[in-house]
């Protein structure tokens, strides 16, 4: 995690492209949002490998990933916090309920990069741990290159248990 004034950590949005795709993931859905737009969702987009859908609210995302998977086919979704608050119930009773592999990578908007989101001064960053933890849903904070490591591990963990997981992105990658 970088220190308070240290503005030298990056996160690299090829290098989650890159674990995204060593992840078996095909399909990535999104609703655009300003945390991971320039660094992951753009490249995305022209990355030939990979296969974006675009919708209209984040809970859809939940109903296509699951679809997905019951066709043997891996999806991650790429959204806002505020988007996945507006989502819970789909989450709760697809991803939670069902036991889906649903795979969230989670843009957290105006997130103090230099904090643990538990300690956000922004209450909408705030609550999203306590509530993935109350929902019983991994999750893994993405704030340097150091911690992409975790997603390949994460993903696959998912889709063999099968369950939800969430990679909380704590700066705009680059």
């Amino acid at each position: 995690m970088a220190s308070a004034g240290n503005d030298r950590v990056l996160l690299s949005g090829a290098r989650i492209i890159a674990a995204i795709k060593a992840s078996a993931i095909e399909y990535v859905l999104s609703v655009p949002d300003i945390t991971t737009s320039s660094g992951l969702l753009e490249p995305i987009a022209h990355d030939k490998d990979l296969r974006l859908i675009r919708v209209c609210k984040e809970d859809e995302c939940i109903g296509i990933a699951s679809g997905l998977s019951y066709c043997d086919k891996r999806a991650l979704i790429l959204i806002q916090h505020t988007g996945f608050l507006d989502s819970i119930n789909a989450i709760r009773g697809i991803a939670v309920e069902y036991k889906q592999p649903i795979c969230m990578m989670v843009g957290l908007l105006q997130h103090e990069p230099e904090r643990t989101p538990r300690a956000s001064s922004r209450y909408g960053v705030r609550i999203m741990e306590p509530i993935l933890d109350d929902m019983g849903i991994a999750h893994h904070l993405i704030s340097a290159d150091a911690d992409v490591a975790k997603i390949q591990p994460a993903i696959e963990r998912a889709y063999g248990e099968p369950a939800p997981v969430a990679f909380l992105i704590g700066r705009s990658p680059t």
